[in-house]
């Protein structure tokens, strides 16, 4: 036999049952779980409850829920012999308390079905990114979460800050690399498309054992947006050892202009000139903006227009057969017409005589 025959799984083959023949002792210790659930969960709680206590019976395990504290218990007993089966009813009260309704939770208590619960509430910072993306993983109307439960053959549920999924293990790694894309600002319609040609992929016998990489699609972002760079870009100076030298005082200043040794009526003096200065220097420039009024604009030069030739060129071929036509004429001859009148009034006199 081919050894790659014997690493892949036939077909409908699946894991035999654990019975109570494999662990006819039982378990030594009592194992027990409790989960808190919100108060709104009450009321259907209360409902459900006694389907959740028939189910769980079947793997001889006890559940209890208090209304008072409000949370679900669930614990091993003497006849409990599957070691997992409390980690199955642990699951199944925890997907409870996540608004999943009882007719998918009593399924993870099925050898080939796990669930996992994923927390989105801590990836992303604000508050409004959050609701849209979340919103993006569920789609217009649903749609998109649909198609991901189509896809991967899984059970989700999207409240809150989580997802719960429900489903074989395969679909759950599926849908987990889903949501954390898609909360990575990732849209979900790539990996579905993905996951849409895997799908069709893996019904060839012949593409099971080869690598499907060049099948997939390479989805490249296009719409990158560069970083804003700021205005005033704030540049290091190199750094010295030595500080920076001392601002000059006032009394410096004066120093090094020789104002410090005048007398208090010449620097009055010198105070008053220069307020003179300034407002002469404000008058003219005042003066220039009110004069701008009056100054006439620029005129553009006139363009002569160019006069079109009244002269006609004469066309001599056409006078020359004019004098042509005239000369054959008889001057005073009388037109074709009246000739012809003429001689049709001579006739009928003829005739008459």
């Amino acid at each position: 036999v081919d050894e790659s025959e014997l690493l892949t799984v036939p077909d409908g083959w699946k894991e035999p049952a654990f019975t109570r023949e494999d662990n006819p002792k039982g378990l030594l210790e009592e194992s027990s779980f409790a989960t808190l659930f919100p108060k709104y969960r009450e009321a259907y709680l209360k409902e459900c409850w006694p389907l959740v206590q028939k189910a769980l019976s079947e793997h001889y395990v006890n559940a209890t829920l208090d209304l008072i504290e409000g949370s679900m218990t669930v614990a091993t007993t003497k006849k409990t012999f599957d070691p997992y089966a409390i980690i199955r009813a642990r699951d199944l009260i925890k997907l409870l308390a996540r608004s999943v309704p009882f007719e998918q939770v009593f399924r993870i208590l099925q050898d080939d079905i796990a669930c996992d619960i994923i927390k989105i509430g801590s990836l992303v910072r604000k508050r409004d990114t959050f609701i849209k993306r979340r919103g993006r993983l569920l789609g217009p109307k649903g749609s998109t979460l649909k198609a991901l439960e189509l896809l991967t053959n899984c059970y989700i549920m999207v409240q809150g800050n989580t997802v719960s999924a429900l489903g074989p293990f395969s679909g759950l790694k599926e849908v987990r690399k889903v949501v954390l894309d898609t909360m990575k600002n990732i849209h979900p319609i790539y990996n579905i498309k993905t996951l849409m040609i895997k799908r069709e992929l893996s019904k060839d016998p012949e593409l099971r054992s080869q690598s499907w990489e060049r099948f997939l699609p390479k989805f490249k972002r296009k719409n990158l947006k560069k970083r804003k760079e700021p205005k005033k870009k704030n540049t290091k100076k190199e750094y010295t050892p030595f500080p920076p030298p001392q601002p000059e005082s006032q009394i410096d200043k004066e120093l090094a202009s020789g104002e410090y040794f005048m007398k208090e009526r010449q620097k009055k003096r010198k105070q008053v000139e220069e307020i003179k200065a300034k407002q002469a220097d404000a008058v003219k420039r005042r003066q220039e903006e009110r004069n701008k009024a009056f100054i006439p604009p620029k005129e553009k030069p006139v363009m002569k227009t160019k006069k079109a030739s009244t002269e006609k060129k004469i066309d001599i071929e056409a006078i020359k057969e004019k004098v042509k036509n005239a000369k054959k004429k008889k001057l005073g001859a009388l037109p074709v017409e009246e000739v012809k009148l003429k001689m049709a009034a001579d006739e009928k006199k003829k005739k008459k005589k």
